[in-house]
């Protein structure tokens, strides 16, 4: 990982209307630019029910990815996303299986809802911050934080048109 890479926190998942598009949104830490990034429904569904702490009854394909890399000795070091080009946004999984680091390219969802269920750190490359950040006073940041608990709040996986 580059050492100008730049931690980001998970704000959540929320649907962008009017096209009911799914996005997570990241957030600087110590700052006030946001990431949003567009992302598929059966990504939202995971991402939002590992926020919630929801066990599905069988595992999902994150649960089962995670549990994959722990039997293989390894664990999740941290997620990067590292490039945007032409509107698709790239990411690397840095595992740690004692012997180093294992870079896996992922797309950020997938990486994303992995972190969720690890709590290994997220970072953006400062390329991508500066491109497709956004930035959000105090006031407009705290409503949408506030909306986005309302909505992680009240969401089910049908919502998003996924199942458990």
């Amino acid at each position: 990982m580059s050492a100008e890479a730049i931690p980001v926190e998970l704000v959540g998942v929320r649907i962008e209307l009017p096209t009911n598009q799914p996005i997570v949104l990241l957030r600087e830490r110590g700052g006030t630019r946001h990431l949003p990034i567009w992302i598929g429904a059966p990504e939202a569904t995971a991402i939002a029910l590992a926020l919630e702490g929801v066990e599905p009854q069988r595992p999902l394909t994150h649960d089962l990815l995670q549990t994959a890399i722990t039997r293989l000795g390894a664990s999740v070091d941290r997620v990067v996303i590292t490039g945007l080009s032409d509107g698709i946004y790239y990411a690397d999984l840095v595992l740690d299986n004692g012997d180093g680091d294992v870079v896996v390219s992922a797309r950020p969802s997938d990486a994303i809802a992995l972190t969720a269920r690890t709590g290994s750190p997220l970072f953006v490359a400062p390329a991508v911050l500066d491109e497709a950040g956004v930035e959000i006073q105090d006031e407009e940041e705290e409503e949408e934080v506030e909306r986005f608990r309302d909505f992680l709040e009240s969401v089910t996986p049908e919502d998003f048109g996924g199942t458990t």
